[in-house]
């Protein structure tokens, strides 16, 4: 049954996600910028492949892009149907320089809910300019409603890293929960909300932050 509920996850997922292009407005006083997404999921009879880029308009006069952000992240099968392999690799640029490069090596496990089937991923997490490797926890969900129409998907992050102070660790928690209308196979308006502790620079409070969306999948 377990097998049955992974094999439909991924099926779903490369129906809705097997290609997209997401056009994003930051709509808090904080943020007041587009953002587009592209993303990719494509399982085959090995594992399966995930990625993403993340483009930022806000640069001074034009809005041109002043951040550019990827994932890429490869899943490999094992024999028990409900663990995987991964590795993963992150990294982006701004215009203040560079957001470094971060490297994820660990295991996927599929949790059953019943409902909705979550997959974790447990990661040894290895950071540019770390001074010690770290352990990442993260899931993300899928979950059509009313014959597809509707959509509730997203992710959660949970991870240590430096804080700048000798050899002490901060937890950083970020979460994006998405709502769509698939109005066809193709065109989905929706809205994305960015919560987090400890990731936006600066901010330690958490950071709860909307945007208003539209996305096309290919």
């Amino acid at each position: 049954m377990i097998k049955k509920i992974v094999v439909a996850l991924l099926l779903i997922n490369a129906v809705v996600l097997a290609q997209n292009i997401q056009l994003h407005y930051e709509a808090s006083s904080q943020r007041e910028y587009f953002v587009t997404t592209l993303e990719m999921f494509k399982p085959d009879k090995y594992g399966s492949t995930f990625w993403f880029v993340d483009m930022e308009y806000d640069s001074p006069a034009v809005k041109g892009v002043s951040l550019g952000y990827w994932e890429i992240a490869r899943s490999f099968s094992l024999p028990i149907n409900i663990f995987s392999l991964t590795v993963q690799y992150n990294d982006g640029v701004a215009n203040f320089g560079s957001l470094g490069q971060v490297w994820l090596l660990g295991v996927n496990y599929y949790l059953d809910l019943g409902f909705v089937a979550l997959p974790i991923d447990i990661l040894y997490r290895s950071a540019q300019n770390s001074d010690a490797p770290d352990i990442q926890i993260t899931t993300t969900w899928f979950k059509p409603l009313l014959d597809g129409h509707i959509e509730l998907s997203g992710f959660l992050d949970i991870w240590s890293e430096d804080t700048g102070s000798d050899g002490e660790k901060q937890l950083v928690i970020l979460s994006e929960p998405q709502l769509w209308y698939n109005a066809n196979e193709h065109f989905s308006i929706g809205s994305e909300i960015e919560i987090s502790k400890n990731f936006v620079f600066g901010e330690s409070d958490v950071q709860v932050l909307p945007t208003i969306g539209m996305r096309w999948t290919f």
